[in-house]
């Protein structure tokens, strides 16, 4: 660092852009987007929890409608999305993505059970395209190399920062309906599409496409259509169903079982801490931080609804900060901040029932601290994979592991639901009833 004997800041910078050094531009650049646009409507969404959903109704409620279409998603995705070309896989994310904000954001502007029926409706769409657009691309890092996880990563957390701090600043700063504001975003897929078919190169896909199949086909659209067809994880393509045989079906089923072995082999060293970061940071953030409120005269707020968009937002920028670190700095033993993350829940909880911290100020720099660690361990976790697991099974094992999240999240979700009804109630028995005013 800086400052230290034998060091410079030229020395310091050097050595940081040589980090850098051979890292694409436009794969970068694309792989940023894709993380971007395939997270920030997932992270509107729970932004926009209590706008939806209303005081009455736990904010988890629009967690779980969230990660249990992209939980279910993300373990049937893997084995059946090769029938589709990477083109078509975009296409069908936009597509799901903007006509599920679309939904949201055109229901009806009360809490009546029709009115969540259609907004639920129109998160179950969005999510399943986040769910398997994840699957999707961090597979895709294989091909591309360790600096497309760190964008993707990068990209990721950029979505949490964009996502909650615009919607905060449009509806709290700047006045916007939260109707026009999730319309908005309904426009935002479009970006996605920009960056695969404008930036991506597709080189590394064809040249994959060739070293599997063993030979070489002339340049041209049906060189594409062969790239772009290649499967995930390496199963028969639709042709080959048609004409499997009692040999083939036997090395399928004998391929599912070595899959399922492999998935089980990553359960401790990346599935455990990746897995115990979110269940801790999800259950704070949708059944605790709701509850996180003090008297307006000593916060910076006009209102109490003002506090959660600004816990999400200050959140999303530690995930932010710590996701786009992959290049400079990772860590190596993964459950010491899942241990950590575990911590800050235990004293956010205490603090809720019995409160003890003296200004919000402090439960900022807390909650920035939760996302910075969420965010640390996850792509420290999918560097240890690209690192650690055989070439031969680690574009499986990328997709694989991202089962762990979203049972963590939905874990949560289920946590979160009795924990804030709980919380809060406690709190209007003693006198509280801040959450009530929401």
């Amino acid at each position: 660092m800086p400052g230290s004997p034998g060091c410079s800041w030229r020395l310091f910078w050097e050595r940081t852009k040589a980090k850098f050094e051979g890292a694409d531009s436009r794969v970068c650049i694309a792989f940023w987007l894709f993380g971007l646009v395939n997270n920030i409507l997932y992270v509107i969404i729970l932004t926009a929890a209590l706008d939806l959903v209303g005081p009455s109704m736990p904010k988890a409620t629009v967690l779980l409608a969230s990660i249990i279409p992209s939980l279910a998603t993300k373990l049937v995705v893997p084995y059946v999305i090769h029938l589709i070309p990477y083109s078509s896989r975009i296409l069908i994310f936009a597509a799901l993505s903007t006509c599920g904000m679309a939904a949201v954001a055109l229901s009806p502007a009360t809490t009546t059970a029709s009115s969540i029926a259609s907004k639920v409706a129109g998160i179950i769409l969005a999510n399943i395209s986040s769910g398997a657009g994840e699957v999707n691309f961090l597979s895709l890092t294989h091909f591309y190399g360790p600096f497309s996880l760190a964008a993707w990563g990068s990209g990721t957390g950029g979505a949490g920062l964009v996502g909650a701090g615009a919607y905060a600043i449009a509806t709290t700063q700047l006045g916007i309906s939260v109707r026009a504001t999730l319309l908005t975003s309904a426009l935002l897929p479009i970006v996605m599409l920009v960056g695969f078919f404008t930036l991506l190169p597709r080189g590394p896909l064809k040249a994959a496409r060739r070293k599997e199949v063993g030979y070489s086909r002339l340049a041209g659209d049906e060189e594409d259509d062969a790239a772009e067809t290649a499967g995930l994880l390496d199963v028969p393509s639709a042709t080959a169903y048609g004409k499997a045989d009692t040999t083939q079906l036997t090395r399928a089923l004998q391929d599912l079982k070595t899959k399922l072995v492999r998935a089980r082999s990553l359960v401790v060293p990346y599935m455990g801490p990746l897995f115990l970061v979110y269940l801790a940071e999800y259950t704070i953030n949708q059944g605790v931080v709701p509850t996180l409120l003090f008297p307006l005269e000593d916060s910076p707020f006009k209102h109490y609804r003002a506090f959660y968009p600004t816990y999400s937002a200050l959140y999303q920028l530690g995930v932010f900060i710590s996701r786009s670190s992959l290049a400079l700095f990772r860590i190596r033993t993964l459950y010491i901040p899942s241990f950590l993350q575990i911590l800050n829940l235990g004293v956010l909880t205490a603090h809720a029932v019995y409160p003890f911290i003296p200004t919000v100020y402090f439960v900022f720099a807390i909650v920035l601290w939760e996302g910075l660690l969420g965010g640390i361990v996850y792509v420290s976790t999918y560097a240890a994979v690209q690192e650690e697991v055989p070439e031969d099974e680690r574009e499986f094992s990328l997709g694989a592991v991202a089962v762990s999240d979203a049972v963590g999240i939905c874990c949560a979700g289920f946590l979160g639901v009795g924990m804030e009804s709980g919380i809060c109630s406690w709190q209007v028995q003693h006198g509280r009833d801040w959450c009530r005013r929401l």
